[in-house]
């Protein structure tokens, strides 16, 4: 009876392919290289930073579960977004979960925004930290933490996020593009909203300290 016997070179072969195919993600190559789409440095900057005049939103210091969920929903179309939804679509599951542990990993970029104008701050500190009742908006601190430093994973970090990208979002929840809020408490918040509100509050975000309150 013939015995197949396993040399040292096949069983070292083999271990390499074992090893090859239960490699986890790089959520880094996939930030900085692409994963069959275009590198998320190219959008979101090169330290997960965002870009203010190209309404890219800061990643860096994100809760990765609030991350992995947005990429899931670009995927799904309950975010819709055509430059977004075509690079979700390129990740696998466990693509999406590393991109989004190394991003929320990265430590908040300092970010000198602009100083709004007086009149601009004060309509949108009011909105932040008392809404306006008369209109059934409740103020956005009960959601997203006193600060607006987010309360993990369903509410995400906006104090320090660019005021192009606050305003973008409201104005997605407004008209539909965006549906993947818990319980639609979003979608129900921004229809309520002025576009005057929405310069106002999101301009206020924007001047706040991102990691305040962490």
């Amino acid at each position: 009876m013939y015995k197949h016997t396993l040399t040292p070179v096949m069983l070292l072969i083999g271990g390499l392919t074992v090893t090859t195919a239960h490699a986890a993600p790089d959520g880094k190559d996939i930030a900085m290289k692409g994963a069959g789409g275009v590198p998320c440095q190219a959008c979101h900057g090169l330290n997960g930073e965002g870009n203010e005049a190209g309404g890219y939103p800061r990643l860096a210091g994100m809760n990765a579960e609030y991350l992995a969920h947005q990429l899931k929903s670009f995927k799904n179309g309950s975010r819709k977004n055509p430059v977004m939804a075509p690079q979700a679509a390129s990740l696998t599951d466990a693509q999406v979960k590393a991109v989004a542990n190394y991003y929320a990993q990265l430590p908040v970029p300092v970010v000198q925004a602009p100083t709004p104008p007086a009149e601009l701050m004060t309509a949108g500190e009011s909105l932040a930290r008392n809404g306006r009742w008369s209109d059934t908006i409740p103020a956005c601190i009960q959601c997203h933490g006193p600060h607006g430093q987010g309360v993990d994973p369903y509410f995400p970090d906006i104090a320090g996020q660019h005021a192009s990208y606050i305003a973008h979002q409201l104005k997605a929840w407004q008209s539909g593009q965006r549906s993947n809020d818990p319980n639609g408490l979003m979608a129900a918040v921004a229809k309520r909203l002025s576009d005057a509100d929405i310069k106002a509050v999101a301009a206020y975000f924007a001047s706040q300290p991102a990691a305040a309150g962490k």
